[in-house]
């Protein structure tokens, strides 16, 4: 039987960049939002969390409404990403869980099998992907003796620090599921690549 695993999407930005409703919009018929949450149901492991600031996204609750996930509220998003992280990690705690997954709503790309791979790699250490840059971040997969670390984090900072600070599992991955979305110009260019197949 394999451990109890919590997974939490973050989704509780203010998407300023964007001009707000980032996760709302459309890309491909679904909403942004969607596509990850989509990936996560997949891997057929549970009712994932969907952590939201103040004013949830549509795609949020529309998934609530399905049975599909749990939406929690951050009431202190405004802060900082490392809120909705802390905020994961404390209710994975409460929960039981063994492992946390983590990922963020804006990576339309992202693939279950990518996913599922960080949950089979996280052992007694993190496991995470490689971004661009070289740098170890989400989707990552935490161990229940990452989550005290976790729960301690607050404004700007997420993962990262603790994924670039001990011994970590670092996945390479296909570097076009790691794109996020953060301005309309972004969202604009992947409609196109995904409307010429490319």
């Amino acid at each position: 039987m394999s451990a109890p695993l919590a997974i939490a999407l973050l989704a509780a930005g203010s998407a300023r960049r964007f001009g707000g409703g980032k996760l709302d919009a459309d890309l491909a018929g679904k909403r942004l939002g969607r596509h990850a949450l989509d990936a996560v149901l997949a891997l057929g492991r549970g009712t994932p969390l969907i952590v939201v600031g103040p004013k949830a996204a549509a795609f949020a609750q529309e998934a609530e409404t399905e049975g599909l996930a749990n939406p929690i509220v951050n009431s202190q998003a405004l802060e900082g990403l490392g809120t909705s992280v802390a905020l994961a990690a404390r209710h994975a705690a409460e929960a039981g869980a063994e492992k946390l997954l983590l990922l963020a709503a804006d990576m339309p790309l992202v693939s279950a099998a990518t996913l599922g791979a960080l949950i089979d790699a996280c052992t007694d250490t993190p496991a995470c992907v490689r971004h661009s840059d070289g740098h170890p971040g989400i989707p990552a997969c935490f161990p229940a003796a990452s989550f005290a670390a976790l729960a301690a984090l607050g404004g700007d900072k997420g993962a990262g620090a603790l994924l670039r600070s001990g011994d970590v599992a670092v996945l390479d991955i296909d570097p076009r599921e790691l794109r996020d979305v953060d301005t309309v110009a972004e969202l604009e260019k992947l409609v196109g690549e995904m409307g010429d197949g490319s």
